[in-house]
Formats: C-alpha cells, structure tokens, sequence
C-alpha cells in the first residue's frame, strides 16, 4: 500500500531549498494573474504557492489574497516576502489534497508550478474547484512534457528512484488532453496560453549546478547516486547538460510553461 503520508513528509524536506529561484518564478506570476484576469477586490487563494510570488502578484493589483503551501520553509519565506512587499496576505502550511477553505470561498483559485507535485491528480483537482465558487476561475502554470522542464523531470525520473503505484507524475499535468479530462464537466471555457521567461546563467553547467543545489528532485538523484554509482551521475550530469543547452542564449536558460483557465460551472 502506498503511504502517501511518507511521500508528503519527504515533499516537504525536498521542496524546502526552493526559495534560491523565487526571483525567476517572480517573472512568471505576473503572466498568470493577467491570464486568469485577477481584479482589485477579487478573493484569491494561491495553491501552493512557494515563496508567495503569485500571491503578492495578485495583491499588487487589489485582490484580497490566501495562499498555502505544504513546505513550512517556504511559508515562512512567503511571509517575509509579503512583510516587505508591504501586503497583508493569510499564509498557511496545508496541502493541496485537503485545502483549510469552506466550499465555494474563492473567486480565484490559482497555482503556479505548486499542484502539479500533489501525489494524487484526482484529489488535487476536486479539492481546487471545491473551494471555488461556481462561476470562478481556476488557473494554473505547469510545465509541458516536451519543454525543458518537463523533459528535465522525465531525466530525473530516469535515473532517480522509481516513483509509489498510484503517484501522478507532474509532466503530465502539462500536457493539454490530460488536463481536460481532470477538469471534466465541472468546468467550462477552457483556454491555454504558452509563455517563457530566461532563467539567468553563464552556461549549462552553470545552470546545472543551481538546479542541483537547490531543486529538490535534481538534488535527491545526484545524493542517490553520489553514494550507490558515481559512473551513472557522470552521465546524469552530462545528460542535463547537453538538454539545458538546447535552451541556452543570450546567457539565460529558457523556460516555457503552459497556463490554462477555466469557469467552474
């Protein structure tokens, strides 16, 4: 039986150095909160929401704003962020499978990179529209199997330990079919938006070497083979190295994500 208890714990210690890439996130949550046509005095809540940055987005423009998230490292940084960004937003630890909101709370309901990590899709999605009001918007960024995030996750996965039965990979919460079958017939007007922005760099390796420091996953498999085939983190390294060139220009490393937005009914 999978404990998915154990799976959410080591969620939590993998997620927790996350905080290194809020600046880059930042230049992202911009474009969600326009596509999902956030106003001023709209009640938002950000589903894992990291360090705040769509969060602190959506009360930029006047949206009374909630967010949580399931790492108390980040809620913690997203406090600060929100401190010094002068907003008062309700951040809490909490996770996506079992959201602390009462049915039909939120005009928005919104995540940016955040939901896609929940073990369980199904429950993720119900729990998302079940705090929204119907006739709100539910819109999220994710990252696309075939883009450079999506194709690193399915490198990791390839030399990383095998994934619990029953855990939902995150690629494929970027893929377009997939996301319409999950939404269902709760939901209607469903639209999609690509974007991109540069994670700043000097070169892959560069790159490399910040992804492996501070995103957990990447961390995870190069600790795992550190210990048990330090032949297999040669050709893992090599591996992303050769994928975050193909990506590489200008000195940055280019990232694409896909949004959608839909109308719960």
């Amino acid at each position: 039986m999978t404990d998915y208890s154990a799976i959410k714990a080591n969620a939590k210690k993998m997620w927790a150095t996350f905080a290194a890439f809020e600046t880059v996130t930042g230049l992202a949550a911009p474009e969600l909160v326009k596509f999902a046509g956030v106003q001023k005095g709209d009640y938002v809540v950000d589903v894992g929401c990291g360090t705040g940055v769509v969060a602190i987005t959506a009360a930029q423009v006047g949206a009374k704003v909630t967010a949580s998230d399931l790492t108390p490292e980040l809620i913690a940084r997203a406090k600060e962020n929100s401190m010094i960004s002068g907003f008062e937003i309700e951040f809490q630890i909490a996770d996506v499978e079992q959201l602390p909101y009462d049915n039909d709370k939120f005009d928005f309901v919104l995540s940016q990179f955040g939901h896609m990590f929940a073990p369980r899709a199904d429950i993720a999605i119900s729990e998302m529209l079940r705090v929204l009001k119907p006739g709100g918007v539910i819109a999220f960024s994710t990252w696309p199997p075939e883009l450079l995030t999506g194709r690193l996750f399915i490198l990791t996965a390839k030399y990383g330990a095998q994934p619990p039965t029953g855990i939902s990979s995150p690629v494929d919460w970027g893929k377009i079919e997939v996301i319409k079958n999950r939404l269902g017939e709760k939901v209607k007007h469903v639209t999609f938006h690509r974007a991109q922005y540069g994670n700043p760099a000097m070169s892959p390796a560069h790159m490399r070497i910040l992804l492996e420091r501070y995103i957990g996953p990447v961390s995870a498999v190069v600790k795992k083979l550190q210990i048990e085939d330090p032949s297999k983190l040669t050709l893992f390294r090599g591996e992303m190295d050769v994928l975050l060139g193909e990506y590489f220009e200008n000195n940055a490393v280019i990232q694409s994500y896909l949004m959608t937005r839909a109308i719960k009914l």
